[in-house]
This record gives structure tokens, C-alpha cells and sequence, in this order.
């Protein structure tokens, strides 16, 4: 028979458990919740249903749901508004179990962030309605949700992994990985300055950003294909040394952004057709959770935090 201590005991491992894979999985769902509304807004201004609901938080002036009158496009806007709420949800679920969990002031900080800036979105997204989607704000939004998934990779890489160890790679060739991150921003920013340029306004009145589009698809070429050569390189160096994770995570970028090339090329020949597009969209911020994955893994340490009460709870 045990002690009524050791039960109690017991109990609390059982409870810290539990709540250690709560937060892997809210850590998760983060991450893919951010990813996912960037698809759901990407249909919204493809389908040129920007404007489907009129007014924020409301969809029209008398209804908080789309009417009949405003037809599919109602339904697609307000559809992504519904997942908006959803992901703020999911934000505020992780931060709970952040603080419930002792999981550590780093993870504490980034899941507040996150839902700050998940919270941010959603107003910067009434501001995108009320000036009937400017190019500048639509293009401030979607780079918010990109920061947003870079953030809730790290989280993720906290949660799962733990905090970053010691630096085993040498200087040069952290300095390749971050040249090789911040070429990816820049593809990033200019693809949004690109499709703000094009056709694909998310509202047949909708205003464009005066670029020329045949230009600017070639300008956001030539940064691409710099960032291919970066990733290309950091693969062929992480392929002769350091963390084997490392590699894996290099070699997975470089599937996505070679995926991505092919998807914008073949998209520029055929017009832009709204299915390739949003492809290209969602792939961006696939890349950029990958990114930040290649930077973390330079610097690999157990997550002792949470690994420790899940060994001693499974005792």
C-alpha cells in the first residue's frame, strides 16, 4: 500500500502530463491554424470576395452573417472571419496552458506574442475592409501572418525541442543560414509588392499599387533564385557538417522552394489562375516555418523542461 503522498504525488506527474501533451498539441495547432487561415484569405481576395461582407465585425450593415443578397462571396469572407476566430481561440488555449504548464518564461512570452499579434490581424483585417483593400494594408496583413508563422514555428521548436543549445556550427556557416533566411524575406516582400501589382485584387474596384506586373514578376524572380542558391549551399554544407537534423530540415526547404519556382513559373505562362496562386501563397509560409526550423536546428538541446516530468510521470 502506498502513502497517501506518494499517491498525491503520483496524481501531480499524471496531471503534468497530461498537460505536457496538451501543449504539443496546442503547439501544433497554432502553427497549422496560422498556416491554414493564410489559404482561407488567400481564396478570399482570388475569388474577389474582399468585400463579400461590407462592414467589420458585422457583414453587412444589419447582420452579423452573410444574406442572400451578397451570395458566394459573403459566404467565402465570412468563412475566413469564422477561421480568424477560430485561431485567436487556439492562441488563447496555448498561452493557458503555457502558464498552467510551468513551461518556461520563453514559451510563456511567445505564445503571448502570438495571440497579440493574432489579435493585431484581426483589427489590421477591419482596416483592410474599411479602405476597401488597399494594396498597402492587404499587404501589411498578409506579412503579419507570415511574422505569425515564424513565430508559432519557434514556438512549436521551444515546445517540442526546447530552448536552443550551445553553438556548434562555426560563425561562416550560421552567417550562410541567416543570409539564407533573410533572401527569403526579401522573396517574401517582394512577392507581396508583386501580387499587389496584379490582377487579383480580392474586388473587381479594388485599387492596385501602380507597379507594372510584367516587371515586377521578373524582379521577384531574381531574389528567388538567389534564395535557391542559398539554400542550395547551406544544404551542401550541413550534408559535410553539423546536426544531421539540420540537413534534414535544409533538404526539405529546398523541396518546398524548388516546388515553389515550379509553381511560379508555370503560373506566370498561364496568366495567374487563382488555384496556382493561392499554391504559391500557402507555399511561402510553408517555407518560412521550414526556415526558421534550419535556423533552430544548428543549435539542437533535449528539451529537459518537458521531457523530464513526462519520464518521471511515466515512471
Amino acid at each position: 500500500m502506498g502513502s497517501p503522498r506518494s499517491y498525491r504525488e503520483r496524481h501531480e506527474r499524471c496531471i503534468l502530463l497530461e498537460r505536457s501533451r496538451a501543449l504539443v498539441v496546442a503547439a501544433w495547432a497554432t502553427l497549422v491554424s496560422q498556416i491554414v487561415i493564410v489559404g482561407t484569405g488567400g481564396a478570399v481576395r482570388l475569388t474577389g470576395s474582399g468585400l463579400g461582407c461590407s462592414e467589420w465585425p458585422n457583414c453587412t450593415p444589419e447582420s452579423f452573417t452573410p444574406v442572400p443578397e451578397q451570395g458566394i462571396h459573403g459566404i467565402i469572407e465570412f468563412t475566413n472571419r469564422v477561421w480568424g476566430g477560430i485561431v485567436v481561440l487556439i492562441a488563447v488555449v496555448m498561452l493557458v496552458l503555457a502558464v498552467r504548464s510551468r513551461a518556461g518564461r520563453a514559451i510563456v512570452a511567445l505564445a503571448a506574442l502570438v495571440l497579440g499579434l493574432t489579435v493585431a490581424q484581426a483589427l489590421i483585417g477591419a482596416v483592410v475592409v474599411w479602405m476597401a483593400l488597399r494594396p498597402d494594408t492587404v499587404g501589411v496583413h498578409f506579412f503579419l501572418s507570415v511574422i505569425l508563422v515564424a513565430l508559432s514555428a519557434v514556438l512549436v521548436w521551444r515546445v517540442v525541442v526546447g530552448a536552443p543549445g550551445p553553438r556548434v556550427a562555426p560563425r561562416w556557416q550560421s552567417a550562410l543560414v541567416h543570409a539564407m533566411t533573410f533572401a527569403l524575406a526579401v522573396v517574401v516582400f517582394v512577392g507581396v509588392l508583386t501580387t499587389g501589382s496584379g490582377p487579383h485584387a480580392g474586388d473587381g474596384g479594388a485599387a492596385r499599387n501602380g507597379l507594372d506586373p510584367a516587371v515586377m514578376q521578373h524582379v521577384h524572380a531574381w531574389p528567388g533564385y538567389a534564395l535557391l542558391a542559398l539554400v542550395l549551399a547551406v544544404v551542401a554544407v550541413a550534408a559535410k557538417r553539423g546536426p544531421r537534423a539540420h540537413l534534414r530540415w535544409a533538404v526539405a526547404l529546398l523541396g518546398v522552394i524548388l516546388v515553389q519556382i515550379l509553381v511560379g513559373v508555370v503560373q506566370s505562362n498561364l496568366g495567374l489562375p487563382i488555384l496556382l496562386v493561392g499554391i504559391h501563397m500557402v507555399l511561402s509560409v510553408i517555407a518560412t516555418a521550414i526556415g526558421a526550423a534550419v535556423v533552430l536546428s544548428l543549435r539542437p538541446q533535449p528539451a529537459r523542461a518537458l521531457r523530464e516530468p513526462v519520464a518521471a510521470a511515466a515512471a
